[in-house]
């Protein structure tokens, strides 16, 4: 894969090439947003593996507390 160039013009030449199809862009989605694939394997586990750690009454009151708060509101 050949390196982005680091000229802004020689950049602003190979984005226009790209999006018109002259050339084609070599960079992998990984490579492109890493922290996207990172961030979204987190929230996809996050909120099942919270709950299956806490015992029932404290998820008892954590929901109790949120409806209050969400109902609470004028």
């Amino acid at each position: 894969m050949a390196h982005r160039p680091r000229d802004p013009n020689q950049l602003a030449k190979m984005i226009v090439d790209i999006a018109t199809g002259q050339a084609e862009d070599t960079a992998s989605e990984a490579k492109r947003h890493p922290e996207a694939i990172r961030g979204r394997a987190g929230g996809i586990r996050g909120g099942a593996a919270r709950a299956q750690g806490m015992s029932a009454k404290k998820r008892s009151a954590i929901a109790k507390k949120a409806a209050k708060s969400r109902w609470s509101k004028s």
